[in-house]
């Protein structure tokens, strides 16, 4: 995985938290969210999905150089709720969702919320071991509270038990079955009404979102998010491709390309003596 500035194609980039815990619920515009309400369900991660949980190799440093270019643009402007979206399907913009949000939340026991917004193909919910429903179309539609949509995972086994450990701060939402409709539900306003909600709790917001080429799902959620990441795989996303992308997504601030799945190893991973990990 490498990364891109949008403006700058020459640019590239090569102890888990205690258990977190509201200790009182925020009113926000007259809303009360009690965080505390959430119960903990038992999650099966996906290991081999998630290089952001190791503590050492090439996949972790990339993902840790991600993140810190992230700090980097939050130092010039407000950031704090960031969609990912790809041009076109298969192209890792889950695995790069899932990995920035584990990788954001074992830093400074940030808080950390990963919402699925792909209603069409929403995966994110494999690569937690999690339920898939109910989610964020359910809320979109008035079908479901944002307290019902959350997730959380039960308490982190103990060191050394080889079982791995999930963390305690990153709550999910996952992404429901908009179906046909999914493209009425991502323009909804109840989208923003979420995050303005649950900003307040959350030190990160990530969205994952679907390929914004074949639809307009993506378009419509990224008006309510800080930034834009775009994901491009290598050697199979085609410069147009991305060009578009970035083109469909004008209206939001790109903060940059993350090109997944490259063939080369890092020169930190050679130095290391590590080998390269590819998703």
């Amino acid at each position: 995985m490498a990364v891109a500035e949008a403006d700058d194609p020459g640019f590239a980039l090569p102890t888990f938290a205690d258990t977190y815990q509201e200790t009182s619920s925020l009113r926000v515009g007259g809303d009360s969210l009690d965080l505390n309400q959430i119960v903990p369900r038992p999650w099966a991660l996906s290991v081999a999905q998630l290089p952001s949980l190791l503590e050492r190799g090439p996949a972790v440093e990339q993902f840790r150089s991600l993140r810190s270019r992230i700090f980097e643009l939050r130092d010039i402007s407000p950031l704090k709720t960031i969609l990912v979206s790809s041009g076109l399907p298969q192209e890792g913009k889950s695995f790069i969702s899932t990995n920035l949000a584990l990788s954001l939340a074992r830093h400074k026991n940030s808080k950390v919320l990963l919402i699925d917004g792909d209603m069409r193909r929403y995966t994110v919910h494999q690569i937690l071991g999690c339920d898939s429903h109910p989610g964020l179309a359910d809320y979109l539609a008035g079908k479901a509270t944002i307290l019902e949509v959350m997730q959380r995972p039960e308490m982190s086994p103990a060191v050394g038990s080889g079982v791995p450990p999930t963390l305690p701060n990153l709550t999910f939402i996952a992404g429901g079955n908009g179906g046909d409709k999914a493209a009425d539900l991502s323009g909804s306003s109840r989208f923003g009404e979420l995050l303005r909600q649950v900003a307040p709790h959350f030190d990160w917001i990530i969205v994952d979102s679907s390929p914004v080429l074949p639809v307009s799902d993506a378009v419509n959620l990224a008006r309510w998010c800080d930034g834009v990441l775009l994901v491009a795989r290598g050697g199979v996303t085609k410069f147009p491709v991305a060009q578009r992308a970035q083109s469909e997504l004008k209206a939001s601030k790109i903060l940059g390309f993350v090109l997944n799945a490259v063939q080369e190893t890092p020169e930190v991973g050679n130095y290391y003596g590590y080998e390269s990990i590819k998703h």
